[in-house]
């Protein structure tokens, strides 16, 4: 028993390290610093703002829509950040998986923890900028971190995925940025969900069945208003409400086999 929870603890250690390197490399010769994790977000959030909020009038009949606006500003950078930079590990950390022995999941699940703890500042700074706006603290932000989580899983199971075939075939960087512009336009961010569901029910109930819309959506009605359209109070049937986290736990369960399968020849492929 000795070995295995020696073994455990090493990689434990590990995965903390790798997390705090990952961390401070990310904003290491930069002026700003460590403030680049909540500016990021808060500049796009501004800029979102002002053109869509501002001149288009989108949200107007949403309450507290720059708190609304804003909390999918942010859950989108931390999607896109924890995806990009866990696609993207292996390459990154070349030299060390060459050079020392050990489970390479650890490479991918370190850098997309950083993007957690951009994540968690940002989540102090939208609980605060809700307050200020008027929101009413409820019972049911305590289920953000929950909902969280499992955007956080849905992330990483893509990050497996698409990071174990990034090791042999580079393009996939470029393929995944494109497809995360597609998305960013698939998923009610800007647009409030309503605006669709006036046009076409059906869409609207087909962009609630991906992950990203669904947690976004749930976390906009725990934590600002409960007048947004969630899976559970737009779609009738119980079976279809859990597609989104069938989805989740099918992509991780997929990414994480099929990167422990790929990862015995990572230091050849490399």
């Amino acid at each position: 028993m000795a070995i295995p929870n020696l073994i455990y603890k090493g990689n434990r250690v590990l995965l903390k390290e790798l997390t705090k390197t990952d961390f401070k490399l990310r904003y290491q010769g930069s002026v700003l610093g460590y403030l680049w994790a909540l500016l990021r977000p808060l500049m796009m959030f501004t800029i979102l703002y002002l053109v869509f909020g501002k001149l288009l009038r989108l949200g107007s009949d949403i309450p507290h829509y720059p708190v609304y606006l804003l909390t999918g500003t942010t859950l989108w950078s931390f999607f896109t950040e924890c995806t990009s930079q866990g696609i993207n590990a292996m390459v990154s950390r070349q030299d060390l998986i060459r050079k020392i022995c050990f489970p390479k999941y650890i490479v991918v699940v370190s850098t997309t923890l950083t993007a957690v703890i951009n994540l968690s500042i940002n989540l102090v700074v939208i609980v605060i900028f809700a307050l200020i706006n008027g929101v009413t603290p409820t019972w049911a932000w305590l289920l953000v971190p929950l909902l969280c989580f499992e955007l956080y899983c849905f992330s990483l199971g893509i990050s497996f995925w698409l990071g174990a075939i990034n090791v042999k075939y580079r393009d996939i960087t470029s393929i995944w940025e494109v497809i995360q512009q597609a998305l960013f336009y698939a998923v009610p961010i800007i647009y409030p969900l309503t605006m669709v569901a006036d046009t076409s029910i059906i869409a609207a109930k087909v962009i609630l069945l991906n992950p990203i819309s669904q947690v976004i959506q749930d976390i906009r009605y725990c934590l600002i208003t409960d007048q947004t359209i969630t899976i559970w109070n737009f779609i009738e049937n119980p079976v279809i409400r859990f597609i989104p986290f069938i989805i989740v736990i099918i992509i991780l369960c997929w990414g994480s086999y099929y990167f422990r399968k790929k990862s015995h020849y990572f230091s050849e492929e490399i």
